[in-house]
């Protein structure tokens, strides 16, 4: 989580996204690829951490299939990441801080763990929240602040 929130935090000085940062591990716990939010850098909307980190996953794998892989990402995942996670076949998802208004992993929907998802992975949740917190409430009060 810690190089999650690393990435985050370059991600953002770099591009004035949002601070979310995503890490995609292989099963021997090494760094296969990291992502951060792209949004405003890549006018992409689908340019979310998790997005990013996987595709560029993918790329470096071969395969679309990141079976045997974890995802560890700041901030809970939304419904379209948790579509992705499934789809992708990751079997782990860490995450630190909740997402009240969109997250898709547990706060307002549990999209991998709904029983009628195909690939359902483990989650853990939580994860330095306070940290991963604290990330995301400066930059908004930076936003307010219009820096």
């Amino acid at each position: 989580m810690a190089l999650a929130i690393k990435v985050a935090k370059e991600a953002t000085i770099a591009s004035g996204d949002v601070p979310v940062g995503a890490v995609i591990l292989n099963s021997r716990f090494e760094v296969v690829a990291t992502g951060s939010n792209e949004r405003e850098l890549e006018h992409d909307p689908t340019a979310h951490a998790e997005i990013v980190a996987m595709r560029k996953a993918a790329t470096k794998l071969g395969s679309w299939r990141l079976e045997d892989h974890t995802l560890v990402v700041t901030l809970e995942p939304c419904a379209m990441c948790a579509g992705a996670i499934v789809q992708s076949r990751i079997p782990r998802v860490v995450f630190g801080a909740w997402d009240e208004k969109a997250g898709a992993v547990g706060s307002v929907w549990d999209i991998l763990r709904d029983p009628r998802t195909l690939n359902r992975p483990e989650v853990i949740s939580g994860v330095l929240a306070t940290e991963c917190a604290q990330l995301l409430q400066t930059f908004f009060q930076g936003q307010r602040k219009g820096n």
